[in-house]
């Protein structure tokens, strides 16, 4: 993850597959698979369950490989640097659990015992995972052309081949190559994978290369993504967005349903989240991210099937540049948010990492939903989609009337004739909530 500086494409290529994404336009307002009627009123059809992305065991297939226990729920920051004890120390007080791509100068010997995992792009002993090339397919493009082992800003990256116009393929398998086989390996695309490349193309990135996959897209930050060549391809069918409908969180959750339904067979691996952290756009006038924004990014990301949560850590415009943003005195603003949210990831982690129960919820306002059930208990997290402040009803399935718990707000609703109410304050509202899960095989409701 680079600078976000303006990219640009030929006219006519840009044209051409916006027309192209035309076809795969989906809603503004994007909501699990098997959401809600509009109406409200609980669906007809009875519940289903839906485990997570590549099973709650998918990590201890490889090795070396991230912690394997079924409750791991990766929270982790991109391209940081870890020299000695008190850089992992920092890192834990901010509710970080995961690496991703440390520096070529980080010594991973510092973080024995400390429950940190560290996933690398270079074969070493110490690492729990391995990373393929960022963002190749922007800047190498989808195809087979052999590669000149240059990186952007080197020179030439790929040697032209007659009928083939990239060398993004052979990049990633080269580096696969050069690591151990059996080890996991997870790779992040960018607006090639998101909006640009036709699903063909698209779904080849995400399936032929890594174990674990993700795709970045700054809707809060980005200076260019509300463009029609852009975000507006796909989000808005080929035209300009408007702010309301571009820097929204609920746009998060997109890009992760998008990535997902990439992947071949659906479910069969776990899509990471990209989220930024303060203002990682060269420049100046672009949008800085806020905590609020932060948070509800990261819950749209989850509420969508994220398998786990990554952050780009550096500002490279705006007010204060930093690498370290969760470190440095230029993260202050954005810190305390980023702390409570990986709190939070980190304590439910055994719900996140338990099956959807989907069709278990409806509600009657402009929010994402997703259920989990853990423990005896639904997991109810719920996401504003719209900016304006709004009532909402839920009415569910599989759940006994009683006490409902909204979690990290020290407050309690009740759940009577299987419905609650709640208020969302705005676009960046979430509540999560806790209440007793109500098994019942004649309902769909027992455990799968």
């Amino acid at each position: 993850m680079r600078a976000r500086s303006r990219r640009t494409l030929p006219a006519a290529l840009a044209l051409a597959l916006a027309l192209a994404l035309v076809a795969c336009t989906v809603p503004a307002d994007p909501s699990p698979g098997s959401g809600p009627p509009s109406s409200g009123a609980p669906s007809r059809t009875r519940p289903s369950w839906r485990a997570v992305d590549g099973g709650p065991d998918y990590y201890a297939r490889f090795g070396p490989t991230l912690p394997a226990q079924h409750d791991w729920f990766p929270v982790g920051v991109w391209l940081e640097s870890v020299v000695d004890a008190g850089d992992v120390a920092l890192d834990r007080q901010a509710g970080l659990t995961t690496y991703v791509d440390l520096t070529a100068n980080s010594d991973l010997s510092v973080l024995e015992g400390s429950g940190m995992a560290a996933m690398v792009g270079r074969d070493d002993a110490l690492a729990d995972g391995f990373v393929l090339a960022d963002e190749v397919d922007m800047w190498a493009g989808p195809g087979d052309a052999p590669w000149t082992g240059l990186w952007p800003g080197q020179g030439e990256v790929c040697t032209p081949v007659t009928g083939t116009t990239g060398c993004g393929h052979t990049i990633q398998q080269t580096l696969r190559s050069g690591l151990p086989q059996a080890g996991l390996t997870y790779a992040n695309y960018g607006k090639g994978v998101v909006f640009w490349l036709d699903d063909a193309e698209a779904r080849r990135f995400v399936n032929d290369h890594q174990d674990v996959v993700s795709a970045d897209t700054y809707w809060f930050t980005d200076p260019n993504i509300c463009r029609a060549d852009e975000g507006g391809a796909v989000v808005g069918g080929g035209r300009d967005l408007a702010p309301a409908e571009c820097r929204r969180a609920a746009n998060y959750g997109w890009t992760v349903e998008r990535v997902r339904s990439l992947v071949e067979p659906a479910g069969s691996k776990p899509v990471w989240a990209f989220v930024e952290l303060g203002h990682p756009a060269s420049e100046d006038d672009a949008p800085t991210i806020t905590g609020p924004q932060v948070r509800a990014a990261v819950w749209s990301s989850v509420i969508h099937g994220a398998r786990g949560i990554v952050y780009f850590n550096h500002s490279f415009g705006g007010d204060c540049e930093s690498f370290h943003l969760l470190r440095e005195p230029c993260g202050d603003d954005v810190r305390p948010w980023v702390v409570e949210v990986n709190r939070q990831l980190v304590e439910l982690a055994p719900a996140l990492t338990a099956p959807f129960l989907d069709g278990a919820v409806a509600a009657d306002g402009p929010v994402d939903t997703a259920v989990k059930v853990h423990g005896g208990e639904q997991y109810l997290l719920a996401a504003a989609t719209d900016h304006r402040g709004v009532d909402v009803t839920f009415r569910l399935r599989c759940a006994t009337d009683g006490p409902v718990t909204v979690l990290g707000e020290d407050r309690e609703l009740a759940l009577v004739d299987g419905a609650f109410d709640d208020h969302f304050a705005d676009g960046e509202a979430v509540h999560l909530y806790r209440y007793a899960h109500a098994p019942g095989a004649s309902r769909g409701c027992s455990a799968p």
